[in-house]
């Protein structure tokens, strides 16, 4: 949680893990796609739910006319309440529940593959705005030591140890580094926009900042390593299996609905118009049993086996799939690491050293202004692409971590 003191000033920026803790915590896509899980739960019981009871009261022999002179139409009425029950053969109740949990275990992993690119977009923009961030860090600082070089600068001048223009060339050169610096303060105000868009908060841009490390790692875990873990991960993988399972369970609920259900009667009669006084009272049973000549379910049995076959294909090509977007964001991020090894092994400190050596040569008269306002630029150039490629890595981490199902690359 992100606390705030007096006068608008933020006292802790938020990291990753909060970050996605908010996001998860308040994003109503999530949260409906929970109530879809729910859903689904419910959708359990009522599979589970044995046929309801049925009761059935009849009457007969009512009747129409006189009887000696006397209209009593309800003397010979007959009484029959009966109750009736379906009894369901060959595991219905327990395949149809079977399929309503595996309906939620499909749900509960498209859930997960929902959150997984939802996080992914939050990632990229966490990363766009650490990067403008970093960005920001470093035009501040050239600023500030290049403004130091003019305090240098306008004490030779005083001292006639350089001339007038060449302090004007320096002067000029300093609307570049100030260009730099609110390009990047409107970098990073934009990425930090975005991210608080995909969070829905409203928190003043002035009061939120994130924090980080923006770096990068040369170690890698084996691609068959990340492959293996990917297939074990993978939320949209793990759907299609179940889908798969699904289906079998569902030809099976058919064929178990392609048989024949009896329907057990209980009834018993008033009747009170029969000869023996004591036996009013008659007691009866029936089973009803349908002939299923024509209807034995041929249709459904035939769809889901179809369905069984394209649940297959479609498991694998969400395999191929998996395969495909592991390899290419593992190439993408190996290539990005080469790229960086130099730069912090060599360029960067090489860069270093020569705008270091070139300033303090120019400012003992031992190199030109052109050598020098050159080596700041090479300088800037160089630890701008560096920034940039360290943004890349952190992205084509994310896409790997996308790809696999989960943080493989944690930065």
């Amino acid at each position: 949680m992100c606390l705030f003191f007096p006068g608008g000033a933020f006292a802790q920026p938020y990291t990753w893990t909060q970050i996605k803790d908010k996001f998860q915590a308040g994003n109503p896509t999530i949260k409906a796609g929970q109530d879809n899980i729910a859903e689904s739960k419910a959708m359990e019981v009522t599979a589970f739910l044995r046929p309801n009871p049925d009761f059935t009261l009849s009457t007969d022999g009512t009747q129409l006319t006189q009887f000696h002179g006397q209209y009593r139409p309800f003397a010979g009425t007959q009484y029959g309440p009966s109750i009736s029950y379906l009894h369901e053969r060959e595991n219905k109740r327990e395949l149809r529940l079977d399929s309503a949990k595996q309906g939620t275990q499909i749900a509960s992993s498209q859930q997960e593959d929902l959150i997984r690119n939802m996080l992914f977009n939050l990632r990229t923009a966490f990363v766009n705005a650490l990067q403008a961030k970093a960005v920001r860090d470093v035009a501040k600082e050239n600023l500030d030591s290049y403004d130091k070089v003019l305090a240098i600068g306008r004490d030779r001048l005083q001292a006639g140890d350089i001339a007038q223009v060449d302090m004007m060339r320096l002067d000029l050169q300093r609307v570049q580094f100030e260009s730099d610096l609110q390009t990047a303060e409107v970098n990073f105000r934009t990425a930090k926009i975005q991210l608080l868009q995909l969070l829905n908060d409203r928190t003043p841009i002035e009061q939120f900042d994130i924090t980080g490390p923006f770096d990068f790692s040369e170690s890698l875990a084996p691609l068959d390593e990340i492959r293996r873990t990917a297939l074990a991960a993978r939320p949209d993988l793990r759907a299609a299996v179940l889908a798969v399972e699904k289906s079998k369970t569902d030809h099976d609920l058919a064929v178990s609905n392609g048989s024949t259900d009896p329907t057990f009667s209980v009834d018993i009669t008033h009747n009170p118009s029969f000869n023996n006084p004591l036996d009013n009272n008659t007691i009866g049973a029936s089973i009803s049993i349908p002939l299923r000549f024509f209807d034995r379910n041929q249709g459904e049995k035939e769809r889901t086996q179809i369905d069984i076959r394209r649940n297959e294909r479609l498991r694998e090509a969400a395999v191929a799939q998996v395969y495909s977007d592991v390899d290419s964001a593992y190439a993408t991020l190996a290539s990005t690491v080469v790229l960086l090894r130099p730069y912090k092994t060599k360029y960067l400190e090489e860069a270093v050293k020569v705008r270091d050596t070139i300033t303090f040569a120019y400012q003992h008269g031992g190199a030109s202004l052109l050598d020098f306002i050159s080596a700041e630029n090479d300088y800037r150039s160089l630890r701008l692409g560096y920034l940039n490629l360290v943004g890349s890595y952190l992205n084509a981490a994310g896409q790997l971590n996308l790809a696999v199902g989960r943080e493989v690359i944690t930065q």
